[in-house]
Parts: C-alpha cells; structure tokens; sequence
C-alpha cells in the first residue's frame, strides 16, 4: 500500500456553527482504516489563531499539523497532497482555487459553490491544476441506496414504470432557524433546504433511476412561510424574525431515460417540505414501481441516507404483485464504517476512494456540476 495521503482540511473549527468536518471528516482520517489512508499535516481556517485552536480542540499533533489562516498559504505547502472543503458553501471557491490551482486533489463539500459563475471557475482551475477533485454527494455510496439499485437492476421487479419520493426535512424544523443558519433564508449563499436537503435526496434517487430527461421537469415551487424566527440555542429564545426568499415545497415530475432497468417514458415523482412530517410518517418515503413488483425503502428518522438518518431503522421491503407477498431486504455496512459514527460512513467511503483513485467510489466535479446545473435551473 502507498504512503497516507498527506491531507489538509478547511474549516475544521472549534467554535462553528456546523460540524460537519468534526463529526464526519475528521473520523474518516483518524480511524484505524483512514490511518492507514491519510495522515493530517495542516488546517486552515479564518486566521492562523483560529486554525491552531482547532489543533488543540482536536487533539492534533502540533508539531506535525500546520496551521493556516489564508487559502493562499496553504495552496503554497509542499507538505499537503489532499484538501478537504468544509466551509459555508459561499466561501467555497474562493477557499479551494488556490490548491486547485497548486494542482492539489480536492474533496469539496456539497453544494460546489453558491452559483454557477463560481462553479465555472472551479472547473476550470481543476483543470489548470490537474488535480482529482470530488465533491461530496456520499449518498449515491449509502449502503440502502446501493443495495435499492442492486434490486432494480436485478430485475427483480421487471423494468421500472415510476419512482415516487416523499421527503420531509432540510432543516430540524419547518419554520424556525438556529441563528447560525440564518444563511440558509438567502437563496443567493447557495445553501439552503432545496440545495442540500432535497439535492443531496434527488441525487441518489437520480443515480439509481437515471437522471430527468432535459425539457420533461415539471417543477412547482412555493414559499409557505417567509417569515422566519431565528433561535439563539444557547437560550432557546427567538432573537429575530427574517424573511426567506427560499422556497420551502417543492414538486416535481420528469420522465427517466430508458435502460435496461427503466421501461421508456417511466416518470419521476417528488415531493419535498421543508421541516418535519406529519406526526407518525416517516421522513423519506421512496416506491419504486416496476412492471412485477415495487421497492420501497423507508426512513422514519430523517432524508439524509449520506449523514444521520438512522436513528429508526431505514427499512427496504419488495412487494411481488403476483403473490401479494412483502420480503424485507437486508442491508448492512461495510466493516470499516462501522470503525466511525454513522454520520462518517458514507464521507468515509468517498474519501478513500479518492485516495486510492477509485472513480466508482466518489463523484467527480464534473458530474456534480451537472447536478448543480440541475438544480439552479429549478430553482430559477
């Protein structure tokens, strides 16, 4: 095996808001198999101080972790192969160019950037650069996600006819923001419940089923509630009331290409609220009807299958039509997964994938651009 991917993260802070890059990066470089893949010889943040507090929040080795305060400095250190981009989505172009540039492999957090001008520039310092870069839609790698497309494309229900998701989520809670997402009421930060939650939902649904023909997408937004309240969790109390100019319901049918798995003309259906569902449903309802049967996976906890949905069990069932019978599908983790908490497991898949150069494991600039695009267009 080669040597461990010298690695630098981003926004690995000790005072953030989020903790992505703590609950879920971190844990994939630091455990007994992510040893063995990546050693962590810088951070970067906001300033040198703020990055050097993070080395001792986190219990790094000082003399062997660099501290830097400026993308700049970082791009500029002989002594990091990977960087890994955990910052708020608008800061994250002008955070990954330089290593880009410095021809660094990337792993950029979803979304890629706030909008597609810097999505543009991303690309095209990658391939200045010539880097491997990814971008993290670890969903399309969850284990009940893999094992729904290994069922379809079995033929275990015969070609598929229609794919129907109902999601619930995006945020704890449908009209009330933690002061530190305040952000996600702007459209323009590029962050946001239909960004995140619902794209990160439509992308492995997509990568199973194939994505929406261009031009049959029927999309219908609404902004239920644009009035926001924002919370100071320190006291729970409301602090503020803003106005959001991100929609909160979103519809959408689309027909799929044909495959050998997908019968022609077969439709895709969504249904995405922001925040919680009706008391007793579950958070993500996902059918897949095929011409002998249907698939249906459930998660009563959430719509995140990328992060921290399996508090409840996410179930995968398959009806056949010509017995009326119900099988419960099993799915399981790898064994290195379970090494990390289970909002690490599928960021844990990716990243070494990218470190062993294994372009099946994770998804490349290129092909999330297209996500990206995809999305901007509905939402416009």
């Amino acid at each position: 095996m080669s040597s461990p991917r010298r690695t630098a993260v981003i926004g690995l802070s000790s005072t953030a808001t989020t903790n992505w890059a703590s609950a879920a990066h971190l844990p994939s470089l630091t455990s007994p198999t992510g040893g063995k893949h990546f050693k962590i010889t810088a951070l970067c943040n906001s300033s040198t101080s703020a990055a050097s507090s993070a080395i001792s929040t986190y219990n790094l080795d000082t003399k062997a972790v660099a501290a830097y305060g400026d993308p700049a400095s970082l791009a500029a250190d002989p002594n990091v192969d990977l960087v890994l981009c955990n910052t708020r989505v608008d800061k994250h172009s002008e955070t990954v160019l330089p290593s880009l540039l410095a021809g660094k492999d990337v792993y950029i957090e979803w979304p890629i950037a706030s909008n597609k001008a810097q999505i543009d520039e991303v690309i095209a310092a990658a391939a200045q650069g010539g880097g491997r870069v990814a971008v993290g839609l670890q969903g399309r790698f969850a284990p009940p996600v893999v094992r729904v497309k290994e069922l379809l494309t079995s033929g275990r229900i015969g070609k598929l006819l229609s794919s129907e998701v109902r999601a619930f989520g995006g945020t704890r809670d449908r009209e009330i923001l933690p002061v530190g997402l305040k952000y996600f009421a702007e459209k323009s930060v590029g962050g946001n419940p239909i960004t995140i939650g619902f794209g990160h939902v439509i992308d492995f649904i997509q990568s199973v089923v194939g994505d929406i023909i261009p031009g049959t997408d029927n999309v219908k937004l609404q902004i239920q509630r644009p009035d926001i309240r924002v919370r100071d969790p320190q006291t729970n109390a409301i602090i503020d009331t803003i106005q959001s100019d991100v929609p909160d319901l979103l519809t959408l049918q689309g027909s799929l290409p044909e495959s050998p798995s997908v019968k022609a003309n077969a439709s895709l259906i969504a249904y995405f609220l922001r925040g919680q569902p009706y008391p007793g449903d579950s958070s993500l309802s996902w059918t897949l009807t095929g011409e002998t049967g249907s698939i249906r996976l459930t998660s009563p906890s959430g719509i995140s299958l990328q992060a921290d949905a399996y508090a409840d069990p996410v179930t995968i069932a398959v009806h056949q039509f010509d017995t009326d019978e119900v099988e419960n599908i099993s799915w399981d983790w790898a064994e290195r997964q379970k090494e990390v908490p289970v909002r690490a497991r599928s960021v844990q898949h990716s990243l070494i994938s990218l470190a062993n150069g294994d372009e099946t494991g994770y998804v490349s600039l290129e092909n999330a651009a297209r996500r990206a695009e995809q999305i901007e267009g509905w939402l416009d």
